[in-house]
């Protein structure tokens, strides 16, 4: 008799279970993958700058040059206040009449156009030690929501064309899942830089200079009614 009460029991308890999963079970549906991407121009380009005494051999101090630089940058219209940070300064004594001071920033620049003429300004004044450190898109939140929203209609309209193959029509969604998302950067910072360094120094107008687009991909699995 004990024996019968729980296997009732636990037959009482496992049927709530079974109920919930039968019912969907039989509820038709139809699982499709949706995708979608888009590709935009980095607005926001950090570029690390470094000023070091020993390139000009002592000739010219680090506060020079970077008075130097700073003229030179208010000169394309950039706000050095806003856009031009230090990242570090250091002193290194290697011996007592050889002093080292370098100090490095990171600008931000927000076109590939102004980003060639800051190297060519750079080169006027003799720093060549700049690089791009990493680019950005400013509104990247917003864009990454417009291609998750594309995605999802994506999978609608796969499953519409599924199921109109089929002689039917996909209904309401049951189950969205958010698979992926990817944003892919500029993956050729170092030939960009030194290549405009190149021209820079050689040409009288700003070189030209291009940026690949960030790609910005999104996934989504959505289940349908199938009526």
């Amino acid at each position: 008799m004990k024996k019968l009460m729980i296997a009732a029991a636990a037959l009482l308890l496992s049927a709530p279970l079974f109920a919930q999963e039968k019912n969907f079970i039989d509820q038709p549906y139809l699982e499709v993958n949706g995708r979608a991407e888009m590709e935009v121009a980095p607005d926001e380009i950090y570029v690390r700058i470094t000023i070091n005494e020993q390139d000009s051999k002592g000739k010219v101090t680090v506060l020079q040059q970077e008075k130097d630089m700073v003229r030179r940058l208010k000169d394309l219209g950039i706000d050095v206040e806003k856009k031009l940070v230090v990242q570090d300064m250091s002193s290194d004594l290697f011996k007592r009449k050889d002093v080292s001071t370098s100090k490095t920033y990171q600008l931000e620049v927000n076109s590939a156009t102004q980003l060639a003429h800051v190297f060519q300004a750079l080169q006027a004044v003799g720093i060549s030690d700049a690089s791009i450190e990493r680019t950005d898109v400013s509104n990247m939140d917003e864009l990454r929501q417009q291609v998750r929203a594309a995605a999802a209609k994506a999978a609608q309209q796969n499953a519409q064309v599924l199921a109109s193959a089929l002689g039917q029509k996909a209904g309401k969604a049951l189950f969205v899942q958010d698979y992926s998302y990817s944003a892919r950067p500029y993956a050729n910072i170092m030939m960009a830089k030194s290549a405009v360094m190149d021209m820079a120094a050689e040409a009288t107008a700003a070189p030209t200079l291009e940026f690949e687009k960030i790609k910005i991909e999104h996934s989504v699995m959505v289940r349908f009614v199938l009526e």
